[in-house]
């Protein structure tokens, strides 16, 4: 019996190893047992006579390949996932986007606040599936000093600005030691992140890195910062949570989805003071003389994280991405 083929559409492929790229794959890696599956740029490419389902993901820049789906299927087999630039920009004021939406007879949103973002006439056609990745062991930690790392192309919605103005704030501060992570996608910032080493010798940037070495990082240090404009539901949260590692994040709608309304490490986005604030609390969370254990807000964190976890478990995303295809299948 031929297996039902299911094509992604994505606008980055292996070469951008971003985070549409990595649930691309992962999903098709869901899907692969059951399913026949396979990423795109473009459709349709050449091979499109026996798909029955597109999972699109990112309503504007895979517009094009949406209209000619739906075209070519009125009315069935189409999924659309929606990011951070989708959800929190383009649905709102792009008629490609906003064309997209309309389209899809699912949209999934990737973390918990996500529909409320969706005009109301839409949100029953909406469907939460957090991403995940496997659990990795806790390390231990060293107490002399404090190491946070935040991961993340240099780009305008990941707010690497509000991090180094931290740095900066941090720099006579020997305790806390800053590593970040990405490519500079503005070249400008990577300038700023480049003087901002020269001025902060406790500030590192790294640029990029391959993924294995990024979680390496992330297992290793005490606690991750995320201070992005806009989220749709960031794989790096769910990696540090995962890990056991806490974040400090601010508080924008994607980042509240991911971690849940009560978590105690929000910041408000692009103050720097105030982060600079929660990374010193941290770094005061290691030096319990009562204990060897964290304390403090560092302990907090820690402890609301390891409640999160279980979400992004893959045994759960895979289920409900099963669950996903199945009703589109009915519906056929």
């Amino acid at each position: 019996m031929n297996k039902v083929s299911v094509v992604i559409v994505s606008p980055a492929l292996a070469d951008a190893n971003n985070g549409n790229w990595q649930t691309a794959q992962r999903w098709q890696q869901m899907l692969t047992p059951n399913y026949r599956t396979r990423i795109v740029r473009d459709w349709p490419d050449g091979d499109t006579a026996q798909d029955s389902v597109m999972i699109a993901l990112h309503a504007r820049r895979s517009a094009a390949p949406i209209a000619a789906w739906a075209a070519t299927h009125p009315g069935r087999g189409l999924v659309l996932v929606l990011t951070g630039t989708d959800l929190y920009r383009d649905i709102h004021t792009d008629a490609l986007a906003q064309q997209s939406l309309g389209l899809a007879q699912r949209l999934v949103v990737l973390q918990e606040k996500g529909p409320d973002e969706l005009p109301a006439a839409l949100r029953g056609k909406a469907r939460v599936i957090f991403q995940s990745t496997p659990t990795r062991q806790t390390l231990p930690k060293t107490r002399r000093h404090l190491r946070a790392v935040m991961v993340g192309h240099l780009r305008e919605e990941k707010s690497p600005e509000t991090l180094m103005r931290a740095a900066r704030l941090l720099k006579d501060e020997p305790r806390i030691l800053i590593d970040h992570i990405g490519d500079p996608l503005d070249p400008a910032l990577g300038e700023q992140a480049r003087a901002t080493a020269a001025e902060c010798p406790n500030y590192r940037w790294l640029g990029g890195l391959p993924h294995e070495a990024v979680r390496r990082r992330i297992q290793r240090a005490h606690v991750l910062v995320h201070a992005s404009r806009m989220e749709g539901g960031a794989h790096v949260i769910m990696e540090a949570v995962r890990s056991g590692t806490p974040v400090l994040a601010s508080r924008v709608p994607g980042n509240v989805g991911m971690l849940g309304d009560d978590y105690a490490g929000y910041f408000p986005h692009g103050d720097a003071a105030a982060l600079a604030e929660g990374l010193r609390r941290c770094a005061g969370g290691l030096a319990n003389p009562q204990s060897h254990a964290p304390a403090g807000d560092l302990r907090q964190s820690i402890d609301q994280c390891a409640r999160r976890a279980p979400l992004f478990d893959p045994a759960a995303e895979q289920r409900h991405l099963h669950q996903l295809i199945h009703e589109i299948l009915e519906n056929l």
